[in-house]
């Protein structure tokens, strides 16, 4: 029986026609953000297992994989497995996200960076994912992030970034919903919900979308996180607001609403418009996104044709101070690739694009000559041996993204044919 040849579950292949629009579409978000600024970093793609489960990565932390420790005895393992526990098995793991190796790498060269460092980072994390449509378990994160700006303007700029390169990629019909964490705490204290259990509280309320209101009020209930008194109150405060709901004042907004953090969304949201008019950015009051490590404005890319989002962010200025002690403004904002990757239309094919196709009597010094003579013209330029069949050899070209053949002829070749004699046809 053959063995299975197949990638481990949640990882993937990718054939060259899908690696080159990856790459095409990369290129497009690194040079969109490195033309506003942002400067590419690189981290290690493991770090030291004690950082990665410090209480900063949320329920991601549950989801990293480790790395066991050299010179382990099977003593280790059996006593582990008699204890039911892993722990201390893994001195190292492979990172889940980027946000955490960044603040790491900041601590570790902040005297070498600028006082206000605005970073990005392309690289692939990892996570063991439960795997399905749109989750993997190895996948490709973009990452903008500013350190060391304390006020608006690192949202602002991070918004209008990523609007502008959701633009550059094609992608139309976009939203980016905003919230604050101050917000969401305000609400959760006014129903009674004690703060040891805030955290658990908001992994529920962020689930709003799949389960609803009253979904959302029954859990919080169930796992005794909510008053049962206070219940219909809470179902209130969730359904009462619209989900661009930009028009409160002190008058109108309820008594949960911290106000200052809403000013500061609102300003963030007018700056927005000023920076770059037709971005959609809502307010939306249960919007939580999932990191422990948020501190103030989140937000997040919606897409009418998903149930999920394809990015997000918010400012965390709580992390990096763990690493050097003291405090460090930041904010970052991610697009999740694999996510937006499909909605990318398909680039057309290169117009200098060429193959040329010969037979098994062609010489190769040749060959390879005209290539070169034809690449000097900057042209992107294919050898490939003639089927017989010629058709469905010129429509997987075409699919490949060439927009041109020539035949070459074995005795013009050899002869010295001169890459302007070529009878150059179309491929469409």
């Amino acid at each position: 029986m053959a063995s299975d040849v197949t990638p481990p579950r949640g990882m993937r292949d990718f054939l060259p026609l899908e690696k080159a629009k990856r790459e095409a579409v990369l290129g497009i978000i690194r040079a969109g953000y490195i033309a506003r600024g942002f400067e590419e970093i690189e981290t290690p793609v493991v770090e030291d297992a004690a950082r990665l489960h410090s209480g900063l990565g949320g329920d991601n932390e549950k989801l990293a994989f480790g790395i066991l420790r050299r010179g382990l005895e099977q003593s280790d393992l059996d006593a582990a497995a008699a204890a039911g526990s892993a722990e201390g098995l893994a001195d190292l793991g492979l990172r889940f996200d980027l946000t955490v190796p960044l603040a790491r790498y900041y601590a570790t060269n902040r005297a070498k960076l600028p006082g206000v460092f605005k970073a990005l980072q392309i690289a692939p994390v990892w996570r063991a994912e439960r795997p399905q449509k749109g989750r993997y378990r190895q996948f490709v994160q973009c990452d903008i992030d500013i350190i060391g700006e304390p006020s608006a303007l690192a949202e602002v700029e991070l918004i209008a970034a990523t609007a502008a390169t959701l633009t550059e990629l094609g992608i139309a019909g976009a939203r980016i919903r905003i919230n604050h964490r101050r917000i969401l705490r305000t609400m959760l204290a006014s129903w009674g919900i004690a703060d040891d259990g805030v955290d658990r509280a908001l992994v529920i309320v962020d689930k709003e979308d799949k389960i609803g209101v009253s979904g959302v009020v029954a859990e919080l209930v169930d796992l005794g996180l909510l008053p049962f008194a206070d219940a219909d109150r809470a179902a209130a405060d969730l359904g009462g607001l619209p989900d661009d709901g930009w028009g409160l004042d002190a008058a109108s907004a309820p008594a949960w609403l911290d106000l200052d953090a809403y000013r500061e969304i609102h300003a963030i949201r007018d700056a927005v418009a000023a920076a770059a008019p037709g971005v959609p950015l809502v307010f939306s009051h249960n919007l939580v996104r999932g990191m422990g490590y948020y501190t103030g404005a989140i937000f997040e890319i919606q897409h009418p044709e998903f149930g999920y989002s394809l990015g997000g962010g918010g400012r965390y200025d709580g992390m990096i101070g763990r690493f050097l002690g003291e405090e460090v403004p930041a904010a970052g904002f991610s697009i999740g690739f694999e996510r937006i990757v499909d909605l990318v239309p398909a680039s057309a094919a290169h117009p200098a694009s060429l193959v040329l196709l010969h037979d098994a009597a062609a010489d190769p010094g040749a060959l390879v000559k005209l290539q070169g003579a034809l690449l000097a013209e900057g042209r992107r330029v294919r050898l490939e041996k003639r089927a017989k069949n010629l058709r469905p050899q010129l429509e997987r070209l075409a699919v490949a993204g060439y927009s041109t053949f020539a035949v070459l002829d074995s005795a013009a070749l050899a002869a010295g044919l001169d890459a302007s004699a070529l009878d150059i046809k179309p491929l469409h």
